[in-house]
């Protein structure tokens, strides 16, 4: 299946001719219509036109879910130029090593929002605006050297539309719209480089498979840095004519109020949303009847919590998928209509005109019920990543197949059960936690000589982490657990904090050197459970 557009500007535009007077977005005292949404959208591609934004250059934005998070976003793509997130979690070394990588020009943040200054942050990691040519502040105090997005947007004034118009009519589907940064065993992000034709096809298909349609009303908890929010959200909702209304920080009973005030049919989320929102006693009092769709994943789904969402909130459809950042973020997907063990028990089938495989060591296709690696082949995968011709040679193979370190077993339906990964990501509450990158930063604490982290089964968040911790030989004491956990807090995104630390004297070791994980999942897993 074709998407009627092959770019994002095209996009843009023609979901204002569609559905033009219909509520868009919804933020705060914002209340846009898409033909509102559109015109903030070429504004934006105007002031960056103004300060003589290229096709091909690096735009970040690192800010929490804002109305201005989308129109700078969509600006960006509509004059070609490149879209870089920065995880909000994400420390101040943490970001600046994602703007150096990506060459970015331009970053839009913000300042004394949410208890978070950006600015400062990456002042303090040795990352200051002086190192860009320009830093805009969405929203908060303007720091010396930076813009405010009002005088940022003023300079777009004075360049003709007709300017901005040939600049969005030469864009290319298969011109680069995201690079996303994911992270790998070798600890260092990598940036997926993605493409306009690729994401406007995928969502498309994802859009039509869980059911979206015009009217709904979705509330996006999924950060808009992330492939959920991103593609499945600001895309999508364009897409298909839903209002679009940003949450900035999940919580139980905001999200609870928004849904009711806003009559909500769309809310999607990593299974510990729903388990939470389940067990709070607001679900009882307050009106939910709006709710009709849910796209859940990432971790294992009781299928009571199916049942549930269906009979106690209200769903009509609940949705599981599987996809990586590598795959524009989506690969397999239940259907709405399957039954609720199918759903818990399975990321669902591949997509339209993609396709999914179980493979062994030797790349060739396992049979039903054997498990093996995952490996996707179609339009949706990345172009590779940024700068790293070697990684992308590992993981997208002569065959045009996309490796994805996730062990699967397939049932003869063509249903897919992600089981363990090649790979020792574990999923936080819908993150994706590398443990090499952990292990990384962790070894930049003054006490620690040697650490590995593992994931281990959390009922709420799926997995969290367990870090083993070798003290330094020059360690006047041993560094204690409490002092490391907070130490992390400062030092990383709060989902890659690990959740137990142990300090041993030595990590298990096979004969050739590498730490035997699997034994120190099987220590962590027993210290939880006492």
């Amino acid at each position: 299946m074709n998407a009627p557009w092959s770019t994002i500007p095209q996009l843009v535009d023609d979901a204002a001719s569609r559905f033009g007077d219909q509520e868009a977005f919804v933020d705060e005292e914002r209340r846009w219509t898409f033909t509102d949404y559109r015109d903030q959208i070429h504004a934006a591609s105007r002031a960056l036109l103004a300060y003589d934004v290229q096709p091909g250059d690096r735009i970040a934005i690192w800010a929490p879910n804002l109305a201005e998070w989308a129109v700078a976003a969509l600006g960006t793509h509509c004059i070609g130029a490149v879209l870089v997130p920065i995880n909000t979690r994400f420390k101040g070394r943490e970001a600046a090593d994602l703007l150096t990588r990506s060459s970015a020009r331009t970053l839009f943040t913000v300042t004394d929002f949410l208890d978070a200054n950006y600015v400062s942050m990456l002042t303090e990691a040795g990352h200051g605006p002086d190192q860009l040519e320009q830093v805009v502040v969405l929203r908060g105090s303007v720091p010396d050297g930076c813009t405010a997005w009002d005088d940022f947007m003023a300079a777009g004034d004075d360049v003709d539309d007709a300017v901005r118009t040939e600049r969005s009519a030469a864009v290319a589907g298969d011109d680069l719209c995201h690079i996303m940064f994911t992270s790998g065993t070798t600890g260092a992000p990598k940036g997926a480089m993605l493409r306009h034709e690729a994401i406007c096809r995928a969502f498309l298909s994802w859009s039509d498979v869980i059911g979206l349609t015009e009217g709904d009303r979705y509330l996006v908890v999924n950060p808009f840095f992330h492939a959920f929010g991103l593609n499945s959200g600001i895309l999508a909702c364009l897409m298909k004519g839903v209002t679009l209304v940003p949450h900035l920080v999940f919580d139980v009973p905001s999200v609870i109020r928004r849904v009711a005030e806003e009559r909500i049919t769309m809310l999607p989320g990593p299974p510990a949303i729903y388990q939470t929102i389940l067990g709070h006693p607001d679900t009882e009092i307050l009106d939910l009847s709006s709710l009709r769709l849910a796209v859940t994943g990432a971790a294992t789904i009781p299928v009571q919590m199916i049942h549930d969402m269906h009979d106690r909130l209200g769903f009509e459809k609940v949705v599981t998928g599987y996809g990586l950042t590598e795959a524009s973020g989506i690969a397999t997907m239940c259907r709405h209509d399957d039954d609720p063990k199918l759903i818990a028990g399975t990321s669902g089938r591949a997509i339209d005109d993609v396709e999914v495989r179980i493979v062994d060591a030797d790349g060739t296709e396992c049979p039903p019920g054997t498990p093996g690696e995952v490996v996707v082949r179609g339009y949706n995968v990345m172009v590779g990543y940024l700068d790293a011709p070697e990684q992308t040679a590992e993981a997208i193979d002569a065959d045009g197949w996309l490796h994805t370190g996730d062990i699967g077993i397939m049932n003869a339906d063509g249903y897919l059960d992600i089981t363990d990964r090649l790979k020792d990501m574990y999923i936080n509450g819908g993150f994706n936690v590398y443990p090499a990158e952990v292990e990384q930063l962790m070894l930049d604490h003054p006490g620690i000589a040697r650490v590995a982290v593992v994931g281990v089964p959390d009922d709420r968040m799926g997995e969290v982490g367990a870090a083993f911790v070798v003290a330094g030989p020059d360690t006047g004491a041993r560094p204690e657990p409490d002092e490391i956990t907070a130490w992390c807090r400062d030092a990383m995104a709060n989902y890659k904090v690990p959740r137990l630390v142990v300090v041993v004297e030595d990590l298990p070791m096979n004969a050739s050197g590498k730490v035997l994980k699997f034994e120190l999942r099987d220590r962590a897993t027993a210290l939880r459970a006492t």
